[in-house]
């Protein structure tokens, strides 16, 4: 990886986020009850004067934590992903002023839609090589943990684990949280299968590592 190559994965992980970040804007769109991982940040902007997107900006303050005791690298993604994505979901939030979704069919195919783009805005910016945003490195820690288990299998576990927590915060719970919690693998799955990609497979370089290949000519 060279100058170039760090620049333009820049580039690629901020378009990864952004059309992540616009999936997960059509999750919430749906109305009919949040992700786990924006069940969460809802949850604690119930809890606390935080708009969702310092929560969850927050929440991924907490992951990195996490990601460190797990000894998983921290790269420029990681961080660019933590102060990036939730307040680009409030951005696309605060502009969408469309009447909400009432109908539950149209709901579940938008949810649907949204958890497609999600899975694309992550193979984008995690096959950048510079490290995973803090939640999806956590995926990818736990990952490797239960190698025996499909990537997919371990993110519905995940999920899981970070839905009952959200609940417990009082965070926006219904049919589309139950389609988010057990669908999102699978569509990731079906994602990563067709675009021939191995999250646990990339090698990552670190925000030290990725600061030597700048200063190199």
């Amino acid at each position: 990886m060279n100058r170039k190559d760090v620049i333009l994965g820049w580039i690629k992980i901020i378009f990864g986020l952004i059309v992540f970040s616009l999936g997960v804007h059509l999750t919430i769109r749906a109305n009919l009850g949040l992700a786990p991982w924006d069940c969460l940040g809802m949850g604690l902007a119930n809890q606390t004067p935080l708009n969702y997107g310092l929560s969850m900006t927050i929440t991924a303050i907490i992951c990195l934590i996490i990601d460190l005791l797990m000894k998983e690298k921290i790269g420029f993604g990681t961080i660019i992903d933590a102060l990036f994505t939730g307040n680009c979901v409030q951005v696309f939030n605060d502009l969408d002023h469309f009447p909400e979704t009432t109908n539950v069919f149209i709901g579940i195919l938008i949810i649907i839609a949204g958890l497609t783009l999600m899975a694309v805005g992550q193979f984008f910016y995690m096959s950048a090589g510079q490290c995973c945003g803090p939640r999806d490195a956590l995926l990818v820690g736990l990952g490797k943990r239960l190698s025996f288990l499909p990537i997919g299998a371990v993110l519905v576990i995940l999920y899981g684990t970070v839905l009952l927590i959200g609940w417990l915060l009082s965070g926006p719970v219904g049919i589309g949280t139950i389609v988010t919690t057990f669908g999102s693998g699978v569509v990731m799955q079906m994602v990563f299968n067709a675009l021939k990609f191995e999250p646990r497979d990339v090698n990552h370089q670190s925000v030290f590592q990725t600061l030597n290949k700048l200063r190199s000519r």
